[in-house]
């Protein structure tokens, strides 16, 4: 696709987004609402993104007051939404959940139009990432040269619905992103970023190309059979834990977003909604933490290890 009709796809997406949220915001306030919960979390300061968080205070609101903040939170996509204080790049998260009462007709259209508003904001992601051709490092300039202060992360950040679940209970997840890669691979890497000649503060150029080049050194001494590994940490986020009682399952969801419950008139089913606590990470239990492979660090910028 050219960049000029990715341009022009890029802000037909979003702006159908935008009218498709306003008009799912409209139908759920006209719902029966059950309950509502949702979670405030401290916002993070422009300067302080990668700050290791130990600590989270979470401050809950309950029924309106709840419901009017988790609407307004779906339709948050501008660096203007937020203080001039608070940082675009963090990620901007509210977890909970909005239960309604609702008739069959009214659980229809709901999803209609929240499964039209997920197929927009994967479409988004779709036309920044792959269609337009663009590479990682431009894609910002791309987005914001069209659609000025928009925040990608929460355009992109579907809409969770549930059906009739019974109980949701809220938790915090904290992991690791573990991906294997190859001697090969990562050689190629940093040949990429060592020929591209480029500064990467607070290294000159040359001081740059001088690091990389011991890196590559490093490397081609590991055996060709090294099994290498990127794990990289991911910031402790918000979950939902919900039970099915006919299933007799529970699904975990990720839970940046309030998620949307509907309890159809006929299904005799009162909804249970638990409380997120505070996070502590000095306070976490792990009720089965498998042994992991023992793993020595050899590139710490790009959190590369190998095995043991």
């Amino acid at each position: 696709m050219s960049k000029y009709l990715s341009i022009e796809s890029l802000t037909s997406c979003f702006k159908k987004q935008e009218v498709k949220l306003a008009e799912l915001i409209e139908l759920l306030m006209t719902y029966s609402l059950i309950d509502a919960k949702a979670f405030q979390l401290p916002q993070i300061e422009k300067g302080a993104e990668h700050e290791q968080l130990t600590e989270i205070h979470v401050t809950p609101l309950y029924g309106d007051d709840a419901l009017d903040l988790g609407l307004r939170f779906y339709q948050k996509l501008f660096i203007h939404h937020n203080a001039p204080n608070i940082s675009s790049k963090a990620a901007s998260r509210l977890p909970g959940a909005l239960c309604f009462s609702v008739t069959h007709q009214q659980y229809k259209a709901a999803m209609s139009v929240i499964d039209e508003v997920n197929q927009l904001k994967a479409e988004l992601e779709n036309i920044v990432t792959k269609e337009s051709g663009i590479n990682k490092e431009q894609r910002f300039e791309f987005v914001h040269n069209h659609l000025r202060g928009l925040i990608t992360l929460n355009a992109y950040r579907t809409i969770t619905p549930l059906i009739n679940p019974d109980t949701i209970n809220f938790g915090w997840a904290n992991k690791n992103i573990i991906n294997k890669v190859t001697k090969q691979q990562i050689l190629e890497r940093l040949e990429k970023s060592y020929n591209a000649g480029r500064a990467v503060p607070p290294y000159s150029s040359d001081q740059w190309a001088a690091l990389v080049a011991l890196e590559i050194t490093d490397i081609k001494k590991l055996p060709d059979d090294v099994i290498l590994k990127i794990k990289r940490p991911v910031k402790v986020q918000p979950i939902a834990r919900v039970w099915y009682s006919e299933l007799q399952k529970q699904v975990q969801y990720a839970c940046p977003l309030p998620i949307i419950a509907f309890y159809t008139e006929d299904s005799g089913i009162q909804p249970k909604m638990g409380s997120l606590s505070d996070y502590n990470a000095n306070t976490i239990k792990y009720r089965h933490k498998p042994k992991a492979q023992p793993l020595e660090l050899v590139i710490p910028r790009l959190h590369l290890y190998r095995e043991v």
